[in-house]
C-alpha cells in the first residue's frame, strides 16, 4: 500500500465501507503518476462482451500503465468510473473488490450516456502516488592521464 493517509472522517456516512476513503492525502516526498481513462480492450485488441470483463480488463489497463512506472494497484490513492448502464454497478463493486482487496481509494463513479466506442461499458482513471525513486548513479571511471 502506498504510503498515503486514508481521510474517512465518522461524521460523513461510508456507504460501501472498506472499499474506498473519503479523501487520500499523499505525502510530499512521493511521486504521483495520472493514468488515463482506460477501456476494456485487451493488448491484442479483444472487447468482453459483458460488463465485469470489461471492468476487469480495464483495471488491468490501469495496472500496466502504474507497472511501467514501477508501482501497482496499491498505490493508487483517486479513482474514477464512468458506467454507461446503472444495472453495471453491483458488478463494479465486485470486481474492485477482487482486484482492489484493501486498497481504499477515494473513488468517482458516474453514469454517462456514452462512451467512445458505443460497445464500451466502463472506462477507468487512475491516480496512483508512490516514494520517490533513489536516482541511478552512474558510473564514471576517471583514466586520468594514460
Amino acid at each position: 500500500m502506498s504510503a498515503a493517509t486514508r481521510l474517512n472522517p465518522f461524521t460523513v456516512n461510508e456507504r460501501y465501507a472498506g472499499i474506498y476513503a473519503h479523501g487520500v492525502e499523499a505525502p510530499e516526498t512521493t511521486r504521483t503518476v495520472y493514468v488515463s481513462g482506460q477501456v476494456g480492450v485487451s493488448p491484442e485488441g479483444h472487447l468482453p462482451a459483458d460488463f465485469a470483463g470489461q471492468c476487469h480488463q480495464a483495471i488491468s489497463n490501469v495496472e500496466a500503465v502504474l507497472n511501467e512506472a514501477g508501482m501497482g494497484l496499491s498505490n493508487i490513492i483517486k479513482m474514477s468510473f464512468y458506467l454507461v448502464r446503472r444495472e453495471d454497478m453491483g458488478g463494479l463493486v465486485e470486481v474492485r473488490k477482487a482486484m482492489l482487496d484493501g486498497v481504499q481509494p477515494a473513488i468517482t463513479t458516474v453514469f454517462v450516456a456514452g462512451l467512445v466506442e458505443p460497445e464500451w461499458l466502463v472506462e477507468v482513471e487512475a491516480i496512483a502516488s508512490a516514494a520517490k525513486r533513489k536516482p541511478v548513479q552512474k558510473l564514471v571511471r576517471h583514466l586520468g592521464n594514460i
